[in-house]
């Protein structure tokens, strides 16, 4: 039976294509479900599209979105061959707005990159805050609200804490289920999130800085009461942690049904391209993060207070507070479009005729479940949809793939800004920066060519696997960069005696003949520069019994210090405010290649994510995107922080103390810290590489006979619909 069918090419018109159905007898076992058509008329229905039935609402695309043909209500569902399935229409509304209010004017979004844009904006606000100002402000919440590494890892895991525990009842549910209404609550949850991450600023006391005039020149007050430093603000973490499972509470629907939803209403060729699309947003939102957070931190913590010390001085808190405000409200607007879109979108059930399965074929034909419709939308199918999933060994080892990435990646832009603050004596706001500008052309190219070289090329599932291995071994050959490292910039009593010799055993000695006399405490730590390049503990350890402004760059000028030498005439030396500045000659190489291990680590990311949509069955793509991020996020995401904390723990030099209490790091050895990282990246991206090799060997692609259709469209979109060649009854055994 010849049927017209309006379809839309790349130029937005329409045009009139004919598809010829012919009536194959149905396959062994599957006679049952065969409709015989009443006399005097052909059996016809429309399409099903991800499990969802076409509707008449008028909208503006209907003239190109019209089904196959057109059914009666009621009409049983009917399946022609062995791929395409139909369904009556149940008048579904694909209108975009919220409920009875449709206006005309919000129709002109209602379409897939209308959606993209507004999932692009929520995508951006959640890793702009989540990987973006949380990683900025770690050191500044640490010395705000004396925490440790390891306590501000815990807060960054909170969040993928809140996803593992969200993930299957959303991606199982959601994926069945209106996917906008669950994305846009998301988003308003993750909103709600990040006000509450700045909620500690209000409900605190004042920050006191104690000012290095008042209490930090040899002789003066060094009065600092116990009462007064020692403080129970480390209890504010869980109020942070709080903050954060909400905002991976938002996120879970974002990157599960959002892939999906795009993933549904666009051509199978065109999906890889909005995906990356989608995720190079996600990327930036980090990468705006680190430049905005930065430029925060150069505000003081109490806007509007005078106060004597700057930026670079190690008491600074700056305003970390100001962009999880400006998040939330941001967050909260865009959640309103999201809960305005359809459950589909108009048209989008062409593609269905189009789609061709590239799922892994178990032995036992068990992966054939996952095609009938009425699959997975009960909580009795949740097992077997589990069991389907752990029998698809492509998807577990890419899974595992996944979660070394993810442990690097989480570990990395956690505590990447304080690796590159202490390995080039920066300040949090400089490092902030710093660390932006790598990961915004890294991260961000890196995402975007990941899904345009698996478009470009046209990449089946096999190829897509090999590109992700590629990417890895070729990131693995940069981590060896690590080590090297920049050598700590020499402090007096910390890594070497005032005299310049060595200090025995590694301990601190902060007293010395040249001080004996100041009383400095060691509680009042804020380093100084002297003018033979050494820096001293404070002012007051330096011996420095005077104190002036540089009126050039505002910073205090310390004279009279007796442990500092002058090079040229006798006498005491000067000291400035801050820390000396490092002049390593290896920082362009170390930044250089750590460019390199981001851009090939973020390349992979898209192509991996698409393998994993196309190795599983259409019905099981969202919860098979959930399970794979638990399964990321368990052993990737969570333990990536804390791991990374505490071994940037073990690389301290010098802790801050609160009359007898440990408090944050304020110095740590560089090449500790740089053979840690190399350690972890080495283990990581080995395991990483060897997975993705058993995925691809692993992968077993089906058959071409078994594919309803070809995904090889034509390049100038005419080829939406393919003519339907129903198998020879010698291959239905297949």
């Amino acid at each position: 039976m010849a049927m017209p069918q309006n379809s839309t090419g790349e130029n937005g018109f329409c045009f009139i294509q004919t598809l010829d159905f012919s009536r194959p007898s149905p396959p062994p076992g599957e006679a049952g479900r065969t409709f015989d058509a009443p006399s005097g008329r052909e059996p016809c229905g429309t399409p099903l599209s991800n499990g969802t039935a076409s509707s008449s609402v008028p909208s503006p695309s209907d003239s190109c979105a019209e089904p196959l043909c057109s059914t009666t209500p009621g009409e049983e569902e009917t399946q022609f061959g062995e791929g395409i399935k139909y369904v009556s229409a149940e008048g579904e509304e694909l209108a975009c707005g919220w409920g009875g209010f449709t206006p005309g004017c919000l129709q002109l979004f209602n379409t897939s990159k209308g959606i993209l844009f507004f999932l692009c904006v929520a995508s951006f606000l959640q890793g702009m805050t989540v990987n973006g100002f949380i990683n900025t402000v770690i050191t500044s919440i640490e010395r705000r609200f004396d925490l440790r590494s390891y306590q501000s890892g815990l807060i960054a895991s909170s969040y993928d804490i809140a996803a593992c525990i969200c993930l299957t009842f959303v991606s199982y549910f959601g994926g069945n289920g209106h996917k906008p209404r669950w994305l846009g609550w998301g988003v308003l949850v993750m909103g709600l999130g990040s006000l509450l991450f700045a909620l500690p600023h209000f409900t605190t006391g004042r920050y006191e800085a104690r000012s290095v005039a008042e209490v930090g020149v040899c002789g003066g007050n060094q009065s600092l009461p116990c009462a007064q430093a020692a403080s129970s603000l480390s209890g504010y973490r869980f109020v942070f942690m709080l903050g954060q499972f909400l905002h991976g509470m938002g996120a879970t629907p974002l990157y599960t049904l959002g892939v999906t939803y795009l993933d549904e209403n666009v051509k199978t060729n065109y999906s890889p391209v909005y995906i990356a699309v989608f995720y190079t947003a996600a990327i930036l939102g980090p990468a705006a993060g680190y430049l905005v957070g930065g430029m925060f931190l150069n505000i003081y913590t109490e806007i509007g207070r005078e106060i004597d010390i700057t930026p670079e001085n190690t008491l600074w808190v700056g305003a970390w507070w100001i962009g999880f405000l400006g998040a939330g409200a941001a967050s909260l607007l865009i959640s309103i479009p999201i809960l305005g879109y359809p459950q589909r979108l108009p048209g989008s059930q062409r593609y269905i005729v189009m789609r061709v399965s590239e799922a892994h074929q178990l032995k036992d034909g068990s992966h054939k479940k996952a095609s009938d419709p009425d699959f997975g939308k009960t909580v009795k199918d949740l097992p077997r949809s589990v069991l389907l999933l752990l029998k698809n060994p492509t998807f577990i080892f890419l899974c595992l793939a996944g979660a070394t990435e993810a442990t690097l990646i989480a570990g990395m832009s956690t505590f990447g800004p304080k690796f590159l603050e202490s390995q080039f004596s920066l300040s949090a706001s400089e490092a902030a920066t710093f660390f932006g500008y790598l990961v915004v052309p890294a991260g961000g190219g890196g995402t975007f060519l990941g899904g345009f070289l698996v478009n470009k090329f046209k990449l089946r599932c096999s190829g897509i696997i090999k590109l992700c291995l590629l990417c890895t071994v070729s990131s693995l050959l940069a981590i060896f960069i690590f080590f090297i490292h920049c050598p700590n910039m020499p402090m007096a009593g910390v890594t070497q005696m005032y005299e310049g010799s060595a200090l025995p055993g590694g301990h601190l000695n902060l007293t010395a003949a040249c001080n004996a006399e100041c009383g400095c405490l060691q509680e009042t730590y804020s380093p100084v520069c002297g003018s033979d390049d050494i820096m001293y503990y404070s002012p007051c350890h330096a011996g420095c019994k005077k104190v002036s402004e540089n009126l050039r760059n505002g910073k205090k000028v310390y004279h009279e210090c007796s442990c500092i030498e002058k090079t040229l005439l006798p006498g005491p030396g000067d000291a400035e405010a801050g820390k000396c500045t490092s002049s390593c000659a290896k920082r362009l190489l170390l930044l250089f290649f750590m460019f390199v291990v981001i851009l090939f680590t973020f390349l992979s990311s898209i192509p991996a994510l698409t393998a994993t949509l196309r190795c599983v069955s259409d019905r099981q793509r969202s919860f098979a995107l959930g399970i794979q991020w638990i399964v990321v996020r368990t052993l990737g995401g969570i333990p990536g922080p804390i791991a990374f904390g505490s071994m940037i723990d073990k690389s301290c030099l010098l802790w801050q103390d609160q009359c007898g209490e440990q408090g944050s790091c304020y110095i740590y050895q560089n090449s500790a810290m740089s053979r840690y990282t190399l350690i972890a990246g080495l283990v990581y991206k080995v395991l990483g590489t060897t997975f993705f090799i058993v995925a691809c060997l692993l992968y077993k692609p089906p058959p071409p006979e078994s594919a309803p259709g070809s995904s090889d469209t034509s390049e100038n979109g005419n080829g939406d619909l393919q003519e339907y060649k129903p198998s020879l009854p010698a291959e239905e055994d297949i």
